[in-house]
């Protein structure tokens, strides 16, 4: 017998009948409905939001009703669904509450540890190149960069992804002996909401010891730099390796 709207309906999905697991069941069905929305869809209809979710399209109306209410969807003119304001809001006070900074120190330290090589996070400022933070390497010999330097744009692997028309096309850029004859570098590009360039993180050392490793390096700043946009709630764009 097929299952019916309603209280069978809403057993048949994954509700046992004494109800115990409803609140959890429910805000898993709501949170589906919205995640049933990829890029580009401005809106849905009933029948597209049933076919992606899987749910009955009486128990989709009802938690479209709820999320109506707490403006987390917005019926529109022609029946369809889209997504509604309190989603941008929520996105804006978490990323005005995940500013890069706090990534920083965790990240890069992995990173230099990882390498071997000095770890870095770099900003534009202007006609230059700002760091934000760095992580040194262990060894005597290394480019002994600190916080706050600035280096002329657009010198170096992290001035190259600054300075990019496309920085999210670029890849990962790798420099030898470009900003310093004996020092060598690699940086990736890295974003926050919306596409917006967050700056770049780079590794760089001595060029010898820093083209010995090149492959494991280019790996290990492209990994840095996926990991630090998703944080950021950044768009993961795949990454190519290209060298100067």
């Amino acid at each position: 017998m097929q299952p019916q709207d309603g209280g069978e309906a809403e057993r048949a999905e994954g509700v046992p009948a004494d109800g115990r697991a409803e609140g959890v069941a429910a805000v898993d069905r709501a949170l589906s409905i919205l995640g049933a929305f990829r890029e580009g869809d401005a809106a849905l209809s009933l029948a597209e939001l049933a076919a992606r979710t899987g749910l009955y399209k009486s128990t989709i109306l009802r938690l479209l009703a709820s999320l109506e209410r707490g403006r987390c969807a917005a019926r529109l003119a022609d029946g369809r669904w889209a997504l509604g304001p309190m989603l941008f809001h929520w996105g804006a006070l978490y990323a005005r509450a995940q500013p890069v900074e706090r990534h920083l120190p965790a990240m890069l330290a992995e990173l230099a540890r990882r390498s071997g090589e000095t770890a870095s996070f770099w900003v534009r400022h202007a006609d230059q190149r700002l760091c934000l933070a760095r992580v040194r390497s262990p060894h005597r010999i290394r480019d002994d960069l600190s916080a706050g330097d600035l280096i002329p744009l657009p010198l170096g692997a992290a001035g190259k992804v600054l300075t990019a028309a496309d920085p999210a096309g670029l890849g990962v850029v790798a420099t030898f002996g470009e900003r310093n004859p004996e020092a060598a570098g690699c940086a990736a590009a890295v974003f926050g909401l919306g596409g917006r360039l967050a700056g770049a993180i780079a590794l760089s050392g001595p060029k010898e010891r820093m083209q010995s490793q090149a492959p494991a390096h280019l790996a290990a700043v492209a990994e840095a730099a996926s990991d630090l946009t998703r944080r950021l709630g950044g768009d993961l764009t795949p990454r190519r390796e290209q060298h100067a």
